[in-house]
C-alpha cells in the first residue's frame, strides 16, 4: 500500500511556497504522493485566498525528486483539452515523469460551473470529461489530432512534447459512491478515487462498501493490464501507528492500494500549514 498526503489549493497552500515545504517534508518522512485540490470557486471557503494547482504543484515538482504529484481532482469538463494537456505535460517534464492525473465533474458544481456561465448539467458534463478524457490522452501521445467530437473539435493538432511517461501518466476517476456510472467510467482506467455518500471528507469509508465497490470495478474492468489498477481511498488517522492501522487495515483487506491522508474538511486545520506538517513529520502509516 502507499501513502500520499492531499491539502486543498487554498488558505495556506494557496501559496506555491507553502506547497513546496509540505512536498519537501512529506518526501523526506516517507511518503509517496502529494495531490492538491483543483477549485477555481467553493463558495464555502471563498473568504480564503485560492492558488493554481498547476503552479502549486510546480513548486512542489522543484522541491522533490521521488514523490508522486497531481490534483485529487481535476474538473476536465471545465478546462479547454488543449491547455490541459500542455500544463499536465509539461509538469510530468518537470518531475521526471512523477505526475499522476485524477479527473472528474468536480464540485460544487453550481460553484465551478454556473457561477461563470457555464452549464450545470451533470449529463452534459459527464459527456465533456469523457471526450476530454479521450483528447488528453491523444494530446500526450506527440502524434498528430483530429477529432470531430460533439463538444470538441481539433484540426491536425500536434502537442510537442509527449508527455514523459508513456502513453501518458496515469488516470485515476472520482465519484461518488454508490452512483455506479463514476466508476464504470474509472474502470476503463488506472484508477478509482471514491468518495463516499456515507462518509464525509476526512472520515475513513467502510470496509464493506469499499469491497463492494471493488467488486464492481473489477467486474467492469476491459482496459489492457500494462499498469496496476489503483484503489485510492482516503481519511484522517492518528500519527499512533497501532490505531492507524486499526483505521486502514481493513479497507486495504478490501482492496485498498493507495491511502490518502485528508484533514477533517469541518475542522479548523483543513488549510492551516502547521497541523498538516506535523502529521506528515510524524511519517505515513505502516500497514
Amino acid at each position: 500500500m502507499r501513502f500520499s498526503i492531499n491539502i486543498p489549493n487554498f488558505g495556506d497552500f494557496a501559496d506555491p511556497r507553502n506547497v513546496a515545504t509540505v512536498a519537501a517534508a512529506a518526501e523526506q518522512a516517507g511518503w509517496d504522493g502529494l495531490f492538491v485540490w483543483d477549485h477555481v470557486l467553493h463558495r464555502q471557503h471563498q473568504e480564503r485566498p485560492f492558488g493554481d494547482p498547476w503552479m502549486l504543484l510546480t513548486a512542489a515538482a522543484l522541491a522533490t525528486s521521488r514523490i508522486r504529484l497531481g490534483t485529487l481532482l481535476t474538473p476536465v469538463p471545465r478546462y479547454r483539452p488543449q491547455q490541459l494537456a500542455r500544463q499536465v505535460a509539461t509538469l510530468d517534464h518537470l518531475s521526471g515523469g512523477r505526475v499522476t492525473f485524477a479527473a472528474g465533474l468536480g464540485g460544487p458544481i453550481e460553484d465551478e460551473y454556473r457561477s461563470f456561465g457555464d452549464t450545470a448539467e451533470p449529463r452534459l458534463l459527464a459527456e465533456r470529461l469523457d471526450e476530454g478524457l479521450e483528447l488528453l490522452g491523444r494530446f500526450w501521445s506527440g502524434e498528430p489530432v483530429n477529432h470531430h467530437g460533439r463538444h470538441y473539435e481539433v484540426r491536425d493538432v500536434t502537442l510537442l512534447p509527449a508527455t514523459v511517461q508513456r502513453p501518458g501518466p496515469p488516470v485515476w476517476i472520482g465519484g461518488f459512491w454508490p452512483r455506479r456510472a463514476p466508476m464504470r467510467r474509472a474502470a476503463q482506467w488506472d484508477g478509482a478515487v471514491p468518495l463516499f455518500e456515507a462518509a464525509r471528507h476526512g472520515y475513513a469509508p467502510d470496509a464493506a462498501e469499499v469491497r463492494e465497490l471493488v467488486g464492481y470495478v473489477r467486474k467492469h474492468r476491459t482496459a489492457g493490464t500494462e499498469r496496476p489498477f489503483e484503489f485510492v481511498l482516503g481519511g484522517a488517522t492518528p500519527p499512533d501507528a497501532a490505531k492507524a492501522k486499526d483505521v486502514i487495515g481493513p479497507l486495504y483487506d478490501a482492496g485498498a492500494t493507495w491511502w490518502d491522508e485528508r484533514q477533517i474538511q469541518t475542522g479548523p486545520d483543513l488549510d492551516r500549514l502547521p497541523p498538516v506538517l506535523r502529521r506528515i513529520e510524524a511519517g505515513p502509516p505502516i500497514i
